[in-house]
């Protein structure tokens, strides 16, 4: 059902573009990336990795944003004390792959050397923690942030965004932050 339900949801995206003119003006933003997030029986983990998102202008201050990011670190379980064979269990540690795919609208005001924007994004996190398992679920996020012209085609973003997941059957509230480099065009 879920995965059934996020096809519907790429489609309707993916229409919504094609339905749109071609946008003439944009961006592509690429840059190094933090996340905070759980894993089921083991402690909030803090992964680094990368994000990278295209956006077209459909008007001067809405665009569409496609968002994709990957994130990499370890998590650690505690020993488990458990009744039988082989028990307790000593602590152990995973290596953990996070990746969200997410689209949606953002609105930005140029002032001067920054513009600011706000975004609200959907679309599907996944995860894959080695022995303890991996799923995919449905993702939102909201955010923002703020780009800072260097030169005309050229500027720097920091952006810091709010996901919200449900993996592993668990609702998870997870925070990324961003910084790199955005080319406009």
């Amino acid at each position: 059902m879920r995965k059934s339900l996020f096809v519907v949801i790429v489609l309707i995206v993916f229409a919504s573009f094609a339905a749109a003119q071609v946008p003439t003006s944009g961006n592509v933003f690429f840059g190094y990336s933090y996340f905070n997030t759980n894993v089921p029986g083991a402690n909030r983990i803090n992964t680094n990795g990368w994000e990278a998102s295209f956006e077209g202008k459909i008007v001067p201050f809405l665009g569409m944003v496609a968002d994709f990011d990957s994130h990499y670190g370890t998590a650690n379980f505690p020993a488990v004390d458990c009744p039988g064979v082989g028990c307790p269990l000593p602590p152990s540690s995973a290596n953990v792959s996070a990746h969200n795919f997410l689209f949606g609208p953002r609105v930005s005001v140029p002032a001067g050397k920054f513009r600011p924007f706000g975004e609200f994004l959907i679309g599907a996190g996944h995860i894959n923690a080695g022995a303890a398992g991996s799923d995919t679920s449905f993702a939102t996020a909201i955010g923002g942030g703020l780009d800072y012209r260097i030169v005309r085609p050229v500027a720097w973003r920091f952006q810091g965004d709010y996901i919200h997941t449900n993996l592993f059957g668990t609702g998870e509230n997870n925070v990324r932050l961003s910084t790199g480099i955005v080319f406009r065009f």
